[in-house]
């Protein structure tokens, strides 16, 4: 095992509809931010994805490389790069739609499982968790790495990709069960409930089905962190926003930041990650607020550098 992230999913083009009408696109996707976010922070970290070799991709390639994530080998296999548009209201909150497919190169995969440096901690989520043919790649690659590294996963549910709660809540719960750590916003775990079912009781499901770890945000209302043994709330953050797009793949960058810093990464600190104590959970909660706050303060998923952090 060595000291560096592999982040598995969806790197795209995202096109945002200002409330206006006003049309702007830059490189986006939710597991490609987390790797930017990851890199602007100053950790190792590979991007297994699929990008085309086309002007949209080579427009993701360089905002990532800017950024320090490198490119896991055979990502670079689609004929042609997925678009997401975000229409956004008078908020700043998007929606989305998309155009895109999912699928690994086989090589792809069997690099990922094969490498004789595996990785720390591997993390994926969202539409790459979920759609087919690639979700079962994912999941396989997962599984196989799971034996050295920690597993972190947030469900970053996109309704108009993943159909029916029901029958995604499947989907999704199978990657929780692999997984160490579950971030989730409150907006997701609402859509996945039935009924009768509160949040925060699917939440404690999902922890009670494997995980060390299930972080809950709330958007203005901050974030929950639930363990076996404790509930740490942490208040959001004063700020003026912009809009919302990466403002979790922001926070989930910063949860990784944060258990790196505190030593609880790799199979071998799974017990050390399950007894985490309330300072340290707390001050790894705030740090994720605060990197999610500069990110909602200025328009796009423009997550902050350990510079910005520090000043």
């Amino acid at each position: 095992m060595t000291d560096h992230a592999l982040v598995i999913g969806e790197a795209l083009v995202d096109v945002v509809v200002n409330p206006e009408g006003s049309r702007t696109s830059h490189p986006g996707g939710s597991l490609a931010n987390v790797a930017l976010g990851l890199g602007r922070l100053g950790r190792p970290v590979s991007l297994l994805t699929q990008l085309a070799d086309d002007a949209h991709g080579a427009a993701v390639a360089a905002h990532l490389h800017e950024s320090h994530v490198t490119l896991a080998p055979g990502s670079i296999s689609a004929e042609h790069t997925s678009v997401a548009t975000a229409t956004l209201d008078s908020t700043g909150a998007a929606t989305y739609e998309f155009d895109l497919t999912w699928e690994l190169n086989p090589d792809a995969v069997a690099a990922a499982t094969a490498s004789d440096a595996p990785p720390s901690i591997v993390h994926t989520g969202s539409i790459a968790a979920v759609l087919e043919p690639g979700a079962h790649d994912v999941a396989a690659i997962v599984e196989k790495l799971r034996d050295t590294a920690t597993v972190t996963y947030d469900p970053n549910a996109r309704p108009t990709l993943m159909g029916e709660p029901a029958d995604a809540r499947v989907a999704v719960e199978r990657m929780v069960a692999l997984a160490d750590v579950v971030k989730v916003s409150d907006e997701d775990l609402e859509w996945l409930t039935q009924p009768g079912e509160s949040i925060e009781d699917l939440a404690q499901q999902w922890l009670s089905a494997g995980p060390s770890l299930v972080v809950m945000t709330r958007g203005g209302d901050g974030a929950t962190a639930f363990t076996n043994a404790l509930r740490v709330d942490v208040p959001a953050a004063p700020v003026t926003v912009a809009d919302t797009v990466g403002a979790g793949d922001s926070f989930m960058g910063g949860l990784i930041d944060g258990l790196w810093d505190a030593n609880l990464l790799g199979a071998e600190r799974r017990e050390a990650l399950r007894t985490v104590d309330e300072p340290v959970l707390t001050g790894i909660l705030q740090q994720c607020i605060r990197i999610g706050a500069i990110t909602v303060s200025r328009p796009g998923a423009n997550p902050p550098t350990r510079a910005e952090l520090i000043n």
